[in-house]
């Protein structure tokens, strides 16, 4: 990762990562066709609860995942395997707390979170039926991610990609057979849905644990040193980072809400549209990951300009593919819209493809700036990256605002303004990075 030519050293990193992410995005495909066989208001009730769902991914694996990357990668640059070891006993610290406290907030503001959404009646109870079951879970799947990230900042990216290839197969048929009842499974409907992924990732983390505690993964747990050094080295990134990512999710969840007010069949048209925009995110993060390490194991080894050329290989592939994806969408939208809307739901097809000829060509801004929010990680330097996201907010929520209030164009004032705030997104993370170079 120090010494080898970027290009190929990345793209043999990034390879398995990627195949990963595109099985887990089939997997969220999986769920969200699961869901429209239980009906339209299942499928607006997740389009609530989904933007909560990702947020705990995008913690889990990104923001706390990426941190905790980047120390064991920094610290084995700066040939300190001991500071490596103790970066994953507290890993897992952390990785529990945040899981007892995603529960307790969802316990009590669940509900209302929700209703402020514009979810009321059939969907909101189809969004608290697997809210119920996925946040009181969800430990397994911190611990999956958190296990798996310090194996990652080894350099180890296979089994890495590997475990989550495997969880992602398994929840497809395991979420499916749950909440429609196949193979003689109970038919459990939304909370089905949470089981299979629950469950699934339960099974990941032990062979994560397995892996790691048996030292396959070059980390011997025997000389680690716990201090509060080492928890500050994850937190400082990870706690920014977190933010960062609660602003992404943030930004759609506050879109939910501007699109809530134009009624049922809108907002589950729109949820179908996010739903793609959030499948960025575990593409990008197949890039960005190593990235991380990359760049986390160069600055660790005092190879400060190599890190930024890293970055910038990365970050344009990242920008290229999704931004390809994103013009696909936009010119033929229906080949996504079409996997869980029939003709009958004329309302929410019509809410979707005005979303993809709108948002979908600004995708490529998104993926250059989350990816350099990624190699960021592995830098220890993300005052851009959230001041990036703070910049998306306000343009994304203030133009959704404005543009309700004095344009005609109903709906699709609200998707004019999410384009805009990712352009501004990805533009002020290049600028920034070019100007200040982690200086």
């Amino acid at each position: 990762m120090t010494n080898g030519p970027i290009g190929p050293t990345l793209t043999r990193l990034a390879a398995p990562n990627v195949l990963a992410m595109v099985v887990q995005a089939m997997m969220s495909i999986a769920e969200g066709v699961f869901a429209s066989r239980l009906g339209v208001e299942a499928l607006a009730g997740l389009a609530l609860v989904f933007p909560l769902v990702m947020l705990t991914q995008m913690l889990a694996a990104g923001a706390m995942g990426g941190a905790i990357s980047s120390t064991v990668a920094r610290a084995l640059g700066a040939d300190a395997p001991e500071r490596a070891s103790g970066a994953v006993v507290a890993a897992w610290i952390i990785a529990a707390g945040s899981a007892l406290m995603s529960m307790v907030l969802m316990a009590m503001f669940g509900r209302t979170v929700f209703e402020l959404l514009g979810g009321a009646g059939q969907s909101a109870e189809a969004a608290l039926s697997y809210a119920a079951v996925f946040f009181p879970g969800c430990l397994t799947i911190w611990i999956c991610h958190a296990t798996l990230s310090t194996v990652r900042g080894t350099g180890n990216m296979m089994f890495a990609s590997l475990s989550l290839l495997g969880v992602s197969v398994v929840t497809i048929p395991l979420a499916g057979g749950l909440a429609l009842g196949w193979g003689g499974l109970p038919s459990l409907g939304m909370a089905g849905l949470a089981f299979g992924t629950v469950l699934a990732h339960g099974v990941g983390a032990v062979f994560a644990l397995g892996f790691l505690l048996t030292g396959r993964a070059g980390l011997t747990l025997r000389v680690a040193k716990v201090t509060t050094g080492v928890f500050k080295d994850i937190l400082q990134v990870g706690l920014i980072a977190s933010v960062n990512s609660v602003l992404t999710v943030l930004t759609i969840i506050l879109m939910v809400g501007a699109v809530g007010r134009y009624g049922e069949a809108a907002l589950a048209g729109y949820g179908l549209g996010a739903r793609l925009e959030f499948l960025m995110i575990p593409v990008v993060f197949g890039i960005g990951a190593a990235m991380t390490a990359m760049v986390g194991a160069n600055i660790g080894a005092g190879q400060h300009r190599r890190a930024l050329r890293i970055a910038w290989c990365g970050s344009l592939a990242a920008a290229g593919i999704v931004g390809a994806i994103g013009l696909l969408v936009a010119l033929l939208p229906d080949l996504w819209l079409r996997l869980f809307l029939s003709a009958e739901d004329a309302a929410p097809l019509a809410a979707g493809r005005t979303y993809f000829r709108i948002v979908a060509p600004f995708y490529g801004f998104f993926a250059i700036g989350l990816a350099l929010y990624f190699a960021s990680q592995g830098a220890g330097r993300m005052l851009w990256p959230f001041l990036g996201g703070v910049a998306r907010l306000g343009v994304a929520f203030g133009g959704a605002v404005l543009l309700s209030h004095t344009s005609e164009l109903g709906v699709a004032s609200v998707f004019v303004a999410i384009a805009a705030g990712m352009f501004v997104y990805g533009t002020f993370i290049v600028v920034a990075l070019m100007l200040s170079k982690w200086r």
